[in-house]
């Protein structure tokens, strides 16, 4: 088999006047962060958390940004992105609906809940709802074992849920305006 190669090394980023990673972004990092941590890679995450809350993804400018205000190669940058699950690489709805598939909620059946959620939202795993609303995602783990089958509708754990129960979450985030 041949290797796949892509013009990554003379690939351009557009960027957009505005910045992504806003001066506010960057005094909290500075502020709240690097005084806690020895090197600037330790501020890496927090700096993507704060990127992917705002826009919910993080885009390419982004990490050139962050790159550029920690000082470290944008390569590390991009290889933390895409290896948490966290983050999005692509555009997300404005919330994010995440169903845990660790064993713990795989034995009490979430896929009943990826299945509910498919059928409510009109989407599958992955896509993002016309109106860019809800995005529906599966995580490898949400850490709430001993609440399984648990998942995530924006920042809310919902423990114990039922196909009932978690599409009345997502009803009520529907009618708070999200």
């Amino acid at each position: 088999m041949a290797w796949q190669t892509k013009p990554s090394g003379t690939s351009t980023v557009d960027r957009r006047a505005e910045p992504y990673y806003t001066q506010a972004m960057r005094d909290e990092i500075d502020q709240r962060y690097r005084p806690r941590y020895e090197t600037p890679h330790a501020c890496l995450l927090p700096a993507l958390h704060l990127v992917q809350h705002a826009y919910h993804w993080v885009p390419p400018q982004a990490m050139l940004e962050i790159s550029e205000h920690l000082e470290i190669p944008a390569a590390d940058v991009l290889d933390t992105a895409s290896f948490y699950e966290e983050y999005s690489l692509e555009p997300m709805g404005g919330t994010t609906i995440a169903v845990c598939r660790s064993i713990a909620c795989e034995v009490c059946d979430h896929a009943k809940l990826t299945e509910a959620l498919m059928d409510e939202l009109g989407i599958e795993v992955g896509e993002t709802t016309e109106d860019g609303k809800f995005t529906l995602v599966e995580l490898e783990c949400l850490g709430a074992c001993g609440g399984a089958p648990a998942a995530l509708v924006g920042e809310k754990l919902c423990e114990f849920m039922t196909p009932e129960k978690l599409l009345a979450e997502v009803r009520a985030a529907k009618s708070d305006g999200h």
